[in-house]
């Protein structure tokens, strides 16, 4: 069985203030459930972060310690942050997308993956678990944003 799961949420700022916070890796600890640090391992083929950086995230699900790197497959901001990843526990793919809405801003999450070792034994609760997380990270976006004023 595989992971295939999507949150969505509609923020009411503008895509690229959402994005510009979102897209950052520097901020992915702040809003992002389980995620304790998060470094820039790689860079961009012209530098900086953008299409080929790598980041190395270090994470807590299901009380388990979690070191996994993802490889930008795209980047095309404010619209697209697409990331593959090239080491960890378990193949995933996660895909964050913002587009213009009357209110504000769609924001959508996808994470797709396989299940490896430990993983696949916990596959439905896996699956529940990434979709609870999904949606309070994209509750924690709006927050984090919203107080910022």
């Amino acid at each position: 069985m595989t992971i295939d799961v999507t949150a969505e949420r509609v923020i009411p700022l503008p895509p690229e203030r959402v994005a510009a916070y979102a897209m950052d890796w520097r901020h992915d600890a702040d809003w992002t459930q389980g995620i304790r640090t998060a470094e820039l391992t790689a860079e961009a083929d012209g530098g900086g972060f953008g299409t080929g950086a790598q980041v190395t995230r270090t994470a807590y699900f299901l009380g388990r310690r979690i070191d996994y790197v993802l490889r930008v497959a795209a980047y095309d901001p404010p619209r697209l942050l697409d990331m593959v990843s090239v080491a960890g526990p378990m193949p995933m793919h996660v895909t964050y997308t913002f587009e213009s809405h009357p209110r504000g801003t769609h924001a959508r999450i996808r994470v797709r993956g396989g299940e490896g070792g430990f993983y696949r034994l916990a596959a439905p609760l896996l699956a529940r678990r990434v979709r609870a997380d999904l949606a309070k990270d994209l509750r924690d976006l709006e927050a984090r944003l919203m107080a910022q004023g």
